[in-house]
């Protein structure tokens, strides 16, 4: 079984208790450590495998730096957040974070966030969702209906050879399909280079519906 190693940055003490509280049941978790900051998180050891992150911090830095340096380093992070300053949010999902979970969240949902980004896949919530698609920088791309399907295809987690049995067209044609739509994105200041990314910008766009949140098990 693998296990990953699980830090916190945030500036209150209670979130820390409350996180290694919640991990301690948790056998593929590991519970590491926290700081106030980055740097002091990082002063205990090597970055861990995700690091939960709040977005507002004491020392001035912005959750897009902090992001920046957390995946730097190897790791990925994931925001908690009590669901307010969307431009924040925005910030962190230009450096690539991975999603937020509130922090009212239930416990189980938190725990599954974190699993989800230890396995590096993304974490989509509505306050997420709506942070990225209430973005102003986001430069619009304009994709023909065929790029538009291979798109929301390939991002569904679909293979190149089953979206060509599934279009009627070939494999080849695929992958220069995907090219060409890269290429759109990149042109737009928005690089689209793995599937991540290429579900990441169907959501933005609106090829791909945002998620619905599911209800609390309490």
């Amino acid at each position: 079984m693998i296990i990953y190693k699980v830090g916190l940055v945030d500036d209150h003490p209670l979130f820390a208790r409350a996180l290694k509280n919640l991990l301690s049941d948790a056998a593929d978790l590991e519970y590491v450590g926290a700081g106030g900051t980055v740097d002091q998180l990082l002063a205990q050891g090597p970055v861990p495998d995700v690091v939960v992150l709040d977005l507002r911090l004491g020392d001035g830095t912005t959750p897009h730096e902090n992001v920046q340096r957390i995946r730097g380093l190897g790791g990925e992070a994931l925001i908690y957040t009590s669901g307010e300053h969307p431009e924040l949010l925005r910030s962190a999902a230009r450096a690539g974070v991975l999603g937020a979970v509130l922090k009212s969240e239930a416990e189980e949902r938190v725990v599954e966030a974190i699993r989800s980004v230890a396995r590096g896949e993304q974490v989509i919530t509505t306050e997420w969702a709506a942070a990225l698609d209430g973005d102003p920088d986001l430069a619009a791309v304009d994709l023909s209906p065929q790029q538009q399907k291979v798109l929301t295809r390939y991002a569904s987690g679909q293979t190149a050879v089953h979206i060509a049995a599934e279009l009627h067209i070939t494999v080849d044609t695929v992958n220069d399909y995907l090219k060409r739509i890269r290429l759109r994105y990149a042109e737009a200041g928005r690089p689209t280079r793995t599937k991540l990314d290429f579900f990441r910008r169907a959501l933005e766009d609106g090829w791909l519906p945002y998620p619905t949140r599911r209800p609390s098990r309490r």
